[in-house]
């Protein structure tokens, strides 16, 4: 695996929601966050088995998913 990817580990609860995800700003609902990583143009998420996912991502590009996210619309 290159070292410059970040693996951040999502689990679902049984109606879909996220119950968890990894390195989730602060301020940003555990769904949103899930959201934003989803719409990454490098369409980066594998599906696990037991509700489980994993996003790889480019550890630069994180901080760019982050800003967009936290902007204002308009």
């Amino acid at each position: 695996m290159d070292s410059n990817v970040t693996v951040i580990h999502t689990r679902f609860a049984n109606d879909g929601s996220v119950r968890e995800i990894g390195a989730c700003p602060v301020g940003i609902s555990l769904q949103d966050w899930f959201n934003a990583l989803s719409r990454y143009p490098d369409k980066s998420y594998q599906a696990l088995s037991g509700g489980r996912g994993i996003f790889q991502i480019d550890a630069g590009a994180l901080g760019v998913i982050e800003d967009r996210l936290k902007k204002p619309a308009g």
